[in-house]
């Protein structure tokens, strides 16, 4: 069961056009939906957190928390939570470098998203595995909780992730930080996302 949602305040020009006024009462939307079955955690930049708590106001089960970011991706940039079998939850900071670093990332500055993960578990009073720096993203992988995990070739082994890494190697990293027994691997994942094609 989830204890709650993250969600990133939208701010970067480069993906939110006309000052994100639109994505920002997109995000309004989709965080009272959500806070109505589950807490809201809605990150902000500094210079942003006014308009956050001034449009968020009145939701009830939603927290507006201050943290830097490069850009508004929660799924991508924020922790991964496992939970052992006696019910202990801890976090997953996984490297992040804006869906393929050099080689293809989508910006040239991702080191603010890539403290997310763990700023939030510190924040928060989760313990976290730090797995830097083993790239990864929340999108580029789908677990049905049980120990099955789906990933796509396209995307964990494109050039710009983990390069060094063979694909029984980076299955050992799956294992080791998710718990994962099975792992399958779909050639191909969404096509033309702009990030090697998440599952």
């Amino acid at each position: 069961p989830h204890v709650g949602c993250i969600m990133i305040w939208p701010k970067r020009p480069g993906s939110w056009k006309r000052g994100a006024k639109k994505a920002r009462e997109a995000f309004r939307r989709v965080a009272a939906a959500i806070a109505e079955s589950e807490k809201v955690y809605m990150l902000a930049e500094p210079d942003v957190i006014w308009n956050a708590r001034e449009m968020l106001a009145g939701i009830a089960n939603l927290e507006v928390m201050e943290m830097e970011s490069n850009d508004a991706w929660a799924r991508d940039v924020g922790p991964t939570f496992v939970c052992s079998q006696d019910g202990c939850v801890r976090g997953i900071d996984w490297a992040f470098n804006a869906w393929g670093g050099a080689v293809d990332g989508l910006y040239a500055d991702w080191e603010k998203d890539d403290q997310v993960a763990g700023r939030f578990c510190e924040r928060l009073g989760y313990e976290c595995y730090n797995a830097h720096p083993f790239v990864l993203e929340g999108g580029s992988i789908h677990s049905d909780g049980e120990g099955t995990l789906i990933v796509t070739k396209a995307c964990l082994l494109s050039r710009g992730r983990n390069p060094e890494l063979s694909k029984d190697q980076i299955e050992e990293k799956l294992r080791a930080y998710l718990g994962a027994r099975k792992i399958i691997w779909l050639t191909h994942g969404i096509y033309n996302d702009e990030t090697n094609e998440h599952v």
